[in-house]
């Protein structure tokens, strides 16, 4: 990983690099065009700097169950992981983008007050929607 030491030193030292080290999950949906491209976007940066990042395709049954949510849930928006707690849509990408340095912007432009509402209802009500709907016209293609 990059970190060699702890800051400080110590129990809180200790205690920075066990947090630094902690896996964050992604949940997404690998078969959507929209939703693989964007996310190997990320899977690209965070692998390329050994970031302790798993992303799991929705569509693998074995991780989905460990995640403990639906598959149409899953299919809903995206998820994120981190220490146990799952969050979703917007607030997911935030603490995604929190993780890779290159997309550390995104994740305080988008938790200014007023952005952070703005796009949690676009994604809400618009893109998070539009995407799921063309995710159940692709099931019913493939079926």
């Amino acid at each position: 990983m990059g970190i060699s030491r702890a800051r400080g030193g110590g129990v809180a030292g200790a205690a920075y690099v066990q947090a630094m080290q902690q896996e964050t999950e992604v949940l997404y949906n690998a078969d959507c065009p929209v939703c693989s491209r964007e996310v190997n976007h990320y899977a690209r940066l965070s692998s390329d700097q050994a970031l302790p990042i798993r992303y799991d395709d929705l569509n693998d049954t074995e991780r989905l169950v460990k995640w403990g949510i639906t598959p149409d849930a899953a299919a809903r928006r995206l998820h994120v992981r981190k220490n146990g707690v799952i969050s979703s849509g917007i607030p997911a990408f935030i603490l995604l983008w929190q993780e890779i340095p290159q997309t550390r912007w995104l994740a305080k432009l988008f938790s200014l007050p007023g952005l952070h509402r703005l796009a949690c209802l676009g994604y809400d009500y618009a893109l998070a929607p539009l995407i799921y709907r063309w995710h159940l016209k692709r099931i019913r293609r493939q079926s």
